[in-house]
């Protein structure tokens, strides 16, 4: 690689956001409620998370990218779950994101924490492709919340995937539209700082946040 390209942005252009031009609209769709499902829907390429509450419904119909935490409990519980690939929202996605690189074996002792191994075999027989963002977005990430928050930061899965998609996007692309963000829940993740984060984003033209509707219903 050329001494002046930035290998972090070079690994994140070279994420494969359904083949899409720069110019194309993308949707990043949360797990808060109050979602604008159609306005989301009507995006180019439509990245969602996990499991996808109240998808088919409430928070819309259509997937492009399917973000999946493949490091903790919840990633044991899918690989666990013969239904998994079944699941509408996995059937319909094109493409598969794991935020977290995979560990070697011998640092994922004695009590496995992370299940990369075991998502990318569960995800194979789909024939999708499937990207593991790489740890050079964690020390960005970390970076870039290090200064808004104390401490170590531990970015949430959606920080990471919204890092990732404006890092892959040249300036002057249109901005990502981020719905249903809450910026609440696991207590380890510092939800301050990643709004913070979100709003100077905004602020630049590359993001626009859409606060959930205050009168949504889960």
């Amino acid at each position: 690689m050329p001494d002046d390209v930035d290998p972090l942005r070079a690994a994140c252009s070279g994420l494969s956001w359904s083949g899409l031009s720069d110019l194309a609209s993308i949707a990043l769709v949360g797990n808060a409620p109050g979602i604008e499902a159609a306005a989301a829907d009507a995006a180019d390429s439509v990245v969602r998370f996990n499991n996808a509450p109240g998808f088919g419904g409430r928070t819309g119909s259509r997937v492009t990218h399917l973000a999946l935490v493949n490091r903790g409990g919840q990633m044991r519980e899918w690989v666990a779950d013969p239904g998994f690939l079944d699941r509408p929202v996995v059937r319909q996605a094109q493409a598969f994101l794991l935020p977290f690189p995979m560990l070697p074996a011998a640092h994922n002792l004695p009590e496995p924490i992370c299940f990369t191994r075991e998502a990318l075999a569960m995800l194979r027989p789909l024939g999708k492709p499937v990207h593991v963002l790489p740890e050079a977005l964690h020390d960005e990430a970390r970076r870039a919340l290090g200064a808004r928050t104390e401490g170590r930061p531990n970015p949430s899965t959606g920080f990471l995937v919204a890092l990732a998609l404006l890092l892959g996007r040249p300036a002057g692309s249109p901005a990502v539209e981020a719905y249903g963000f809450g910026f609440a829940g696991w207590p380890g993740h510092p939800w301050a700082a990643e709004r913070a984060w979100f709003a100077e984003a905004g602020a630049a033209g590359r993001l626009r946040l859409h606060p959930p509707s205050t009168d949504a219903r889960p």
